[in-house]
């Protein structure tokens, strides 16, 4: 090869196969900007381009398309690719974006109307060879394997950190034991193509289209000699050999499409970074934009890439030499391996002294702890960590006596508490809990990293590791890869090396703090800071106390309700096996499909799933409680089996042994709609609908002297939707004190208010709370007695009756169109990146969603609210009484008998009063020995 051929590389991007590449890269964990844009195919392509340009350094490039519906195949066979699915919404909405970046990159945009990528490909290839070209076909597709040639090659990119693998004459030769690269065209011809929906020759697949083509060379050949062939392969050969000469024709790369190559039209050219920036910036790539930056900027010897066209490229590089975003921006590289860092044990006391007072001068610093354990009631410290500059840390170690470990956290005491440092953490809460049981408060401003992504990006998710590798293009040290994975066998970090043990923990804190400098001005753009500071970071503090504080259980009374919920079972089951006439295995979805779709015949449409078996899943189910006795009996089964096995047997087993109390844990980064959630034990699942369920909460008691207090918000939902919409008749209902349900009754039904029935109370009842959730007529007919005409009649009665509602909920459809996203009346922010869907069902789902998103989203603002200021207020007063669960719309404390009528006063008055607004928001609030007797 002479010297100028080698010099005249070029590369042909096959972009769908690019884009469909990058997008199921990310298929598990997509990417998703802070306005719900799901950028995970932009993202790859753009990321493999940069990394081809990078490593390759082409002289000349392009990108093809497929352009048109149709192509010159569909003339041939109209079926031609009949059976794609449609092609992702995340894909349909790169392109626009792709196409954008490339111009910017002045990177040319290939295609030909009527003619596939594949064609535009393989014409630009066959004119480059013949002026002197090396071509690289840059795609995974093996449709291409036909065009390769000496000077003409196939470049699959990496896949997951792996090299890129070039596939000349030779590679093609082998891989597919032939002995031309155009016996391809044959031997996709004979196998065909589920992808392409090419049909091939009946019966012949990979293993026999090779061995043809070993015995017969080509399609034609093969269908010349098939007396050669034997058996039911000879018949169906020959009755799909036209067939197999369409499939071939379908199969052929067309070498012939209109177009020309222009050289210098493919120079490998230097970007309008201006333009790319501003792009970047939409989508939110900032460390893409610095890789790209980097890769143009600095050549093999760290000379700047000189732009073949006559642009002026100095003056290009020079606007963007001091850019800030560049300099704060982590580097293009990817692990500790190969990134610049400075990382510090320090484990002597002088040293610790002096990096106290290095601490004490700065503004901001990340920390983060090493500890034994998860459980932050059990957890010993190992280790701190401290950053407050990129690739720069400190970690200390903590040795391991209980005595020796506190005078090192006293050492640091100073720091934690002095109040005008801001201290970044990710989960800082876990970090502050464990501080605490060091007798450390950790005063002054705080910022937690994972709250602050999960409010720019509620659906996303919020580990560190995920967020380096999204954000920074930078993957953490794997604990597991220290320690060993979960079992018996796993060792703790204090068992590690102490420069693994600084490497892993050092980098955790430089991570974070790189990832506070990328979202604290992005929470000042999207309007969050004061949701951010005033109610998230506050709660934090609130939360970490109630968790630590922890509730008592009385085992005797949960033990008892085991014995007594034993026998319900067995007599549940006794009744179900005389309705089915036989006994099952009440636990096999199998057996119990047929049951009640062979045997008792309930459902003659039932639906099999796709192991084979029914479907009798709780929704099935309940569809079918008109239609017999036993699915009422079956369902109570479930649910009474589940109470014991979820809460009544293993509440005991979650006792801490210390202090003989259970200690959840309140997440709150997991409900996009901004409601805590909690943990170990989840209680915010505790059946309250049916009186077994309530039981349990008599199991949750006040300790010797005290009482329970429990405070509800009082149809906390409904309130809030008359008060964001407007609704004056609604608003004027709940102004009098009337009852909302029977007051809607009384419109709908025309009755007065002292006259409406039960019946018409609980279908107002359902219908009020239907229409947050965008109720349908169908969906009101099967939760009531109502047909689907009648549902209609009264879903329409509804907003005749409260018609600001009706418009209500336009208005939030169609600002979720504009803005892609709704929000609380705390400005938290819902994305909803389907509203614009195709998709009917995804794009309804999504309208329900800007509907009930702002509504439950504003009641989980002001119970926080709630929260912070009585926690306040209790403080202020240094009273007794402690904050012990949130669940839902309810608030659980535990008083001493002396405070109760106070602290009742206190929380009744700080909700009812942590919003204002026209609607009241009624609290009603009980005493008792335990939680059931206080609700």
């Amino acid at each position: 090869m002479s010297t100028e051929q080698k010099d005249k590389r070029l590369y042909l991007i096959d972009a769908y196969a690019m884009i469909f590449r990058g997008y199921y890269a990310f298929i598990k964990n997509p990417r998703v900007t802070s306005k719900g844009l799901d950028t995970s195919a932009i993202y790859g392509f753009t990321n493999s381009l940069i990394e081809l340009i990078k490593k390759e350094r082409p002289s000349h490039i392009a990108v093809a398309f497929d352009v048109g519906r149709k192509n010159v195949r569909h003339e041939d066979f109209t079926d031609y690719k009949a059976n794609r699915a449609e092609t992702p919404e995340a894909i349909r909405v790169a392109v626009p974006y792709i196409e954008a970046i490339l111009k910017a990159m002045h990177i040319p945009i290939l295609g030909v109307e009527g003619y596939e990528a594949d064609d535009v490909i393989g014409t630009i290839a066959g004119k480059a060879e013949k002026q002197g070209y090396n071509v690289f076909m840059v795609t995974p597709d093996k449709d291409f394997a036909q065009l390769v040639t000496e000077h003409i090659k196939i470049y699959k990119p990496a896949i997951k950190g792996g090299e890129a693998e070039i596939l000349g004459v030779k590679e093609v030769l082998e891989k597919y034991e032939i002995s031309d690269p155009k016996q391809i065209i044959d031997y996709l011809g004979m196998m065909g193509d589920s992808v392409d929906n090419i049909p091939g020759l009946e019966g012949v697949g990979e293993k026999m289209a090779k061995k043809f083509l070993k015995e017969f060379g080509s399609m034609e050949n093969l269908l010349a000699n098939t007396d050669q062939l034997k058996g039911k392969l000879k018949e169906k050969v020959e009755a799909s050999a036209e067939r197999g000469i369409m499939s071939k024709k379908l199969a052929t790369i067309l070498c012939d499409a209109p177009i020309d190559f222009k050289e210098e039209e493919y120079n490998m050219d230097t970007p309008d970074f201006e333009k790319v920036k501003e792009i970047f910036d939409e989508i939110e790539f900032k460390r893409l934009y610095e890789n790209l930056y980097r890769t143009f900027s600095v050549g093999t010897n760290n000379e700047p890439i000189q732009k073949a066209s006559e642009k002026n490229n100095s003056v290009q590089l020079d606007l963007f030499s001091d850019f800030e975003e560049l300099e704060r921006a982590t580097t293009t590289r990817t692990n500790i391996e190969n990134t610049d860092h400075l990382y510090q044990y320090v484990d002597n006391e002088k040293m610790q002294r002096v990096l106290l007072e290095n601490l004490l001068q700065q503004k901001a610093v990340c920390f983060d702890t090493e500890t034994t354990s998860l459980n932050e009631l059990e957890a010993e410290l190992i280790g701190f960590s401290f950053s407050y500059k990129k690739g720069l840390a400190y970690y200390v170690p903590i040795p391991e006596g209980r005595e020796q470990a506190q005078n090192v956290v006293e050492i640091f005491r100073p720091f934690f508490e002095k109040e005008d440092i801001l201290k970044i953490a990710h989960n800082l809460k876990f970090d502050y809990k464990i501080l605490k049981q060091y007798g450390i408060e950790v005063a002054g401003n705080l910022f937690d990293t994972m709250i602050a992504h999960y409010l720019l990006n509620p659906d996303g998710r919020h580990n560190m590791d995920y967020l380096s590798d999204v954000y920074l293009n930078y993957t953490p040290i794997s604990i597991e890869s220290l320690i060993g994975k979960k079992g018996k066998k796993q060792l703790t970090l204090r068992d590690v090396d102490l420069r693994a043990q600084t490497d892993y923990a050092a980098e955790d804190a430089d991570v974070t703090f790189q990832l506070y400098e990328l979202f604290a001005p992005q929470l000042k753009k999207e309007g969050l800071e004061n949701l951010f500071y005033k109610i998230e970071i506050p709660l934090l503090k609130v939360l970490a106390k109630m968790e630590l504080e922890g509730i008592a259980l009385d085992t005797k009374f949960l033990k008892q309700e085991s014995i007594d919920l034993e026998q319900d079972l067995t007599t549940l089951e006794k009744g179900i096996f005389e309705l089915a006439g036989e006994a099952f295995n009440m636990n096999s979805p199998k057996q119990l499909g047929d049951i009640l779709f062979d045997k008792l015949k309930l459902d003659a449409k039932a639906k099999k799933t796709k192991t084979g078996q029914y479907s009798t899943s709780e929704e099935v189910l309940q569809k079918l409680a008109s239609k017999h006795e036993i699915i009422s009996k079956i369902l109570e089964y479930r649910q009474l089996q589940k109470l014991k096995s979820t809460y009544v047997d293993a509440l005991p087993e979650q006792i801490d042994k210390k202090d003989h109390r259970v200690h959840t844990n309140f997440m709150q980064t997991v409900a996009a709609t901004g409601r805590l959630s909690s943990t170990n034990p989840n209680l915010q699942n505790i059946p309250i609908r049916t009186p077994r369920g309530q039981q349990v909460r008599g199991a949750f008691v006040a300790g010797e002297g005290k009482k329970i207090i429990a405070a509800d918000y009082s149809q906390i939902e409904l309130r809030l939707i008359a008060e964001i919409s407007g609704e004056e008749n609604m608003i004027e209902a709940f102004q009098k004190g009337e009852d909302i349900h029977t007051a809607t009754a009384s419109r709908l039904f025309h009755v007065p208010i002292n006259e409406v029935t039960r019946l018409q109370r609980s279908q107002a009842k359902t219908v009020n709370f239907g229409i947050i959730y965008g109720v349908s007529a169908f969906g009101l007919s099967e939760q009531t007695n109502l047909s689907r005409a009648e549902s209609k009649a009264m879903i329409d009665a509804y907003f005749e009756t409260y018609p600001r509602l009706k418009e209500f909920m336009k208005e939030q459809v169609d600002k979720a169109r504009e803005l892609g996203y709704v929000e609380t009346i705390m400005g938290r922010k819902r994305h909803l990146k389907d509203i614009n869907s195709s998709n009917f069902v995804v794009r309804g789902h999504a309208e329900r969603n800007a509907v009930n998103a702002p509504i439950q989203g504003s009641a989980a603002d002001i119970i926080k609210v709630a929260m912070i200021k009585i926690d306040a207020r209790l403080a202020q007063l240094q009273m007794e009484t402690k904050m012990l669960l949130q669940v839902h719309d309810e608030l659980v404390f535990e008083s001493p008998i002396a405070e109760v009528e106070d602290a009742s006063k206190i929380i009744k008055n700080e909700m009812e009063n942590a919003f204002s607004s026209k609607v009241p928001l009624l609290t009603e609030v009980g005493v008792g020995d335990n939680w059931l007797k206080a609700h």
